[in-house]
């Protein structure tokens, strides 16, 4: 099993959810997060003042998905997410070592 984090833009996030349903990929967290990269924020204006934002808004998702469907994730996430600009956003990929299951103690892997 493998741990997947895909910090993407938050307009993006349905067609990602979307599209990895139609792949029948389920069980996801996901949560509103703020950061920056190589897009450094941006200057915004409120009220007539100018101001520097440098932490963009973003969303992660988290999923625990089976080794062999590891590529497919990937591979759908990429193509759902891309605008193409700087700040689509990155996706990670990390190895489960145990799982457990609260309600029943039982051992996922």
């Amino acid at each position: 099993m493998k741990l997947i984090k895909c910090v993407i833009r938050p307009g993006k996030i349905d067609e990602v959810r979307e599209a990895l349903e139609k792949a029948s990929v389920s069980g996801m967290t996901i949560t509103e997060v703020r950061g920056y990269g190589r897009q450094k924020g941006h200057k915004a204006v409120y009220r007539g003042r100018e101001y520097q934002v440098s932490l963009l808004p973003k969303t992660m998702i988290e999923m625990a998905v089976p080794d062999d469907l590891v590529d497919d994730v990937i591979r759908i996430v990429m193509n759902s997410a891309r605008t193409g600009d700087i700040g689509d956003g990155r996706i990670w990929v990390m190895a489960i070592n145990e799982g457990y299951n609260i309600r029943t103690a039982a051992k996922d892997m």
